[in-house]
């Protein structure tokens, strides 16, 4: 089993929250599916952290992923996996699990101050906003490191070990 002390349940990680909260410390969210990880997500990821203190990252959970329509074989790594290690970077703080299409449940109970997605996501589009905003927060997409994405090394992968 892997585990980590920055893995944990959505309870667990609503009282660390408002722990950091009480500490007047700045809670940045973000949130994805990271199967492979690669340069483009740690690069996200440190730049979301730099926005604020604590850095709290919603992951997909394996049927999450499933439903989101990337493909049968995703994800490729299983959730403890993923979790495990995002939890090892050092800009990740909290790695919080959800089943749902999408984060918002997580946001309406952690109210961070801060809600990042990557440049590939509209802020209109970008789930939690309006919680976000509506209670003095900002809302960012960042610019993302050309040339990584999961699907296109799944893709290149796929291409190499093909059989002819």
């Amino acid at each position: 089993m892997l585990i980590h002390p920055k893995m944990c349940d959505r309870e667990t990680a609503k009282k660390r929250i408002l722990g950091y909260k009480e500490q007047g410390k700045k809670i940045v969210f973000t949130n994805g599916c990271f199967d492979i990880i690669h340069p483009g997500h740690v690069d996200l990821l440190a730049r979301a952290k730099a926005l604020g203190d604590i850095l709290v990252l919603g992951l997909n959970s394996d049927e999450s992923v499933r439903n989101q329509g990337k493909g049968d074989d995703r994800p490729f790594n299983t959730y403890e996996a993923r979790a495990f290690v995002l939890a090892h970077l050092e800009s990740v703080d909290i790695v919080v699990p959800f089943n749902e299409d999408t984060p918002l449940a997580l946001i309406e109970d952690f109210v961070p101050d801060i809600l990042v997605k990557g440049g590939d996501w509209n802020i209109d589009k970008i789930v939690g906003k309006d919680i976000v905003q509506n209670n003095g927060g900002k809302v960012f997409s960042l610019p993302l490191i050309q040339g990584y994405s999961t699907t296109n090394l799944a893709n290149k992968i796929a291409k190499t070990h093909s059989v002819s």
